[in-house]
């Protein structure tokens, strides 16, 4: 067996043991523990802990700190609330907790990255290995950014990765500007009074103003906009279940998304106006609430070029989305803002390979060696100019 083959049976391995381990947003402490056991073999110069909560970032210096870019790669730590079917053998022992976004092969891929720059170092300047916690929630990056130790790490280039169903295999996809769009959840409660269900009249039913407002927010967006600007409302509660009792309060959760941030903020504004109007109207008290929050997340057009380019000497094909952007978040998009210059790209992971946060998805393994040569690659480019 030869030593790309070692390395990866050594990677792969190392995915299926945090596959096992999956840990939510915020509580990855076994995770950022193993991570933190691998990279320490590598030998980097420099390893972070408790970043943001549970980040780690790894560091690898050119030899005799030759001047250059700083070079920062991210990862997630964290995996989704989600029960998996399936008869894997590295099935999560931690039930309904399981890693179906595929952040244990996007942490599997930056290890092999430090096992690489173990035996080549950085070119010049170095290179920053980041786990990021808590990207699920959108939480991660915020507090990452309000660390004084990781803001003392600022590199000059980001990158990331996602692998991608419904795509080719190995294939690159990006763009541009806008590559994943923005999006906030609202949540909206509104307060009436009780009554007996045989005397409505003598309490006060948000019943009326609930479903004027769920209405209002699936009509909130112009279908004739030419940018993306969507609102799905993903719950809506009334009352208790209870046939006694006229229903006195309310609760509708919404998420709103665009692909770019005026038009998110447009939104959220527009929500919050209908709301109040119809709150008011019905003379019932409103609370508004917003949560997990996700800019938008923007691509440098010099970093997409270093990724086009390292896929161009790899001959691998670059695609153009077939959505633009992704209607999906990440708070990638806080980083790219925070570096000079950032990018995110996706892997195809397969025409045919389950879809992300499907109950029978799982990362496909043959992604982790053309992850882990890109990135390095990437790193290379930047500082050898």
């Amino acid at each position: 067996m030869g030593e790309t083959d070692d390395l990866l049976e050594q990677l792969t391995d190392l995915r299926h043991s945090l596959h096992r381990e999956a840990e939510l947003s915020g509580h990855e402490v076994e995770t950022a523990s193993m991570m933190h056991k691998y990279f320490s073999a590598c030998h980097p110069d420099e390893i972070h802990e408790g970043l943001g909560g549970n980040g780690l970032a790894v560091v690898f210096h050119a030899p005799e700190r030759k001047p250059g870019p700083a070079v920062m790669l991210r990862a997630e730590l964290d995996a989704l609330p989600l029960f998996e079917t399936g008869d894997l053998p590295w099935t999560s022992q931690n039930l309904g907790r399981a890693h179906k976004c595929g952040h244990d092969g996007h942490m599997a891929i930056l290890a092999g990255v430090a096992r690489r720059l173990q035996t080549y170092p950085p070119l010049s300047g170095s290179v920053i290995l980041l786990l990021q916690p808590a990207e699920e929630t959108g939480t991660g990056a915020l507090a990452l950014l309000a660390d004084a130790r990781f803001q003392a790490l600022k590199p000059q280039w980001i990158f990331a990765l996602h692998n991608l169903p419904g795509y080719p295999a190995w294939s690159i996809l990006t763009r541009e500007g806008a590559f994943a769009a923005g999006s906030v959840g609202v949540r909206i409660i509104i307060n009436g009074t009780t009554s007996h269900a045989a005397y409505p009249e003598q309490g006060k039913s948000p019943d009326l103003a609930m479903a004027e407002i769920v209405t209002g927010l699936v009509n909130l967006v112009n279908p004739d906009n030419d940018s993306l600007a969507l609102v799905t409302v993903v719950h809506a509660r009334l009352g208790e279940q209870a046939f006694g009792i006229s229903p006195g309060d309310a609760e509708i959760l919404a998420t709103l998304r665009a692909d770019q941030n005026k038009v998110l903020q447009e939104l959220k504004i527009r929500a919050a106006a209908l709301s109040k109007k119809v709150a008011q109207q019905y003379d019932l008290a409103l609370e508004i609430e917003y949560c997990e929050e996700f800019p938008v997340t923007m691509n440098d057009p010099a970093a997409v070029q270093a990724i086009c380019q390292v896929a161009a000497d790899l001959d691998l094909d670059v695609e153009s989305p077939d959505e633009s952007p992704f209607r999906w978040s990440e708070d990638f998009g806080l980083l790219t803002e925070w570096a000079t210059h950032g990018a995110m790209f996706g892997l195809g992971a397969g025409l045919d390979h389950p879809v992300l946060h499907g109950p029978n998805y799982d990362f496909n393994d043959e992604l982790i060696l053309p992850g882990v040569t890109i990135l390095e690659r990437i790193c290379r480019q930047i500082q050898a100019e």
